[in-house]
């Protein structure tokens, strides 16, 4: 992978962690929006991919991994939740 397409992979990362952050109403800095966001990228491609649901482009990237994220931070929330009663 060329240093571009790093570049591109941390920015949809930060852009999908950001929008997962404020769909779901939590808080989170820089870096916590940018592992958010690339672990989501992991997770909505896994699902995506399962369903048969293939996007390409800086959209399509940053829709998958946004939707990983919420779906990350959903799985978080709850386990806090669980952990917590």
């Amino acid at each position: 992978m060329h240093v571009s397409g790093i570049l591109a992979a941390l920015l949809v990362g930060l852009l999908a962690g950001w929008l997962a952050h404020i769909i779901t109403g939590g808080r989170g800095g820089l870096i916590g929006n940018l592992i958010v966001g690339l672990l989501g990228s992991i997770v909505g491609g896994f699902i995506a991919n399962i369903l048969g649901i293939y996007w390409y482009g800086i959209i399509g990237s940053t829709l998958i991994a946004t939707l990983g994220a919420v779906i990350l931070l959903f799985i978080f929330g709850a386990a806090n939740n669980r952990r917590a009663v």
